[in-house]
């Protein structure tokens, strides 16, 4: 990163023990989903790095290896692992992720690529001058994830996510609002991911599984149904398939 373009004090840095990544990453958000691709990815669960207070495997097995990260929550936190995978080489980054339906149209287990994040997070304004309602990925990263779920006959959404840091200040005017920008649903981390990785110059993705709705301005919770289970168990299937393959 050119020294005009990134002035900060505090950069990431890959120290003298820092693994050396190859291009391709996966950022997993919960502990559940970094448990599944563990085992479709065929990484030792007990064999990683300790990054932050989440943790980073390592495939060394092929001479482009890949890495699989989490968990983690939140903007900031999200930024800071990103940051760091990209300062130890990564330069394709997928995330994978929970969401909250805002459309009536999207429900429970309903999986979606994201073509772009509103901005209603912290971190974004320290990558991004100016008033920046939205943050877009390149849509290199986003045609391959599209790909891989149609090969296996899987159905997703796409459209706009909202992402914000309050997740218990998700109101009914609110999401009234988002509705009348066509959102699909709310995240807390991903329009903070997207202006980070522009700001990087990386190619940067997304896919998120519908885990509860909020459209009806009431609390829907499906962590526990089969068909948000079925969904997160066909995007790790197709997430591991395309770092095996190095298609990212």
């Amino acid at each position: 990163m050119p020294m005009s373009k990134d002035d900060a004090i505090v950069r990431p840095a890959k120290g003298k023990n820092s693994p050396q990544l190859g291009d391709y990453a996966v950022m997993a958000a919960s502990e559940p989903d970094l448990r599944m691709l563990c085992g479709k990815m065929n990484l030792q669960k007990d064999r990683f790095v300790k990054l932050f207070m989440s943790r980073l495997y390592v495939d060394e097995g092929q001479t482009e290896n890949f890495a699989l990260a989490g968990p983690f929550i939140g903007a900031p936190y999200a930024v800071m692992i990103l940051e760091t995978l990209i300062a130890w080489g990564a330069r394709k980054i997928l995330f994978f992720g929970w969401c909250g339906a805002v459309s009536p149209d999207i429900k429970i287990g309903d999986i979606i690529i994201p073509t772009g994040a509103i901005i209603d997070e912290g971190t974004s304004k320290h990558y991004k001058k100016g008033k920046n309602f939205c943050a877009k990925p390149p849509g290199h990263i986003t045609e391959k994830i599209k790909e891989a779920l149609s090969q296996r006959g899987i159905c997703f959404h796409t459209g706009l996510i909202w992402s914000t840091d309050a997740v218990y200040r998700e109101t009914c005017k609110k999401v009234k609002y988002y509705q009348s920008k066509e959102t699909l649903a709310v995240d807390m981390e991903l329009s903070a991911f997207f202006t980070a990785g522009s700001f990087r110059e990386v190619e940067v993705g997304a896919v998120l599984v519908v885990s509860d709705e909020i459209s009806t301005c009431k609390h829907v919770p499906g962590f526990n149904r089969q068909c948000f289970k079925k969904s997160r168990a066909d995007v790790c299937e197709a997430i591991s398939s395309m770092c095996l393959r190095k298609t990212i």
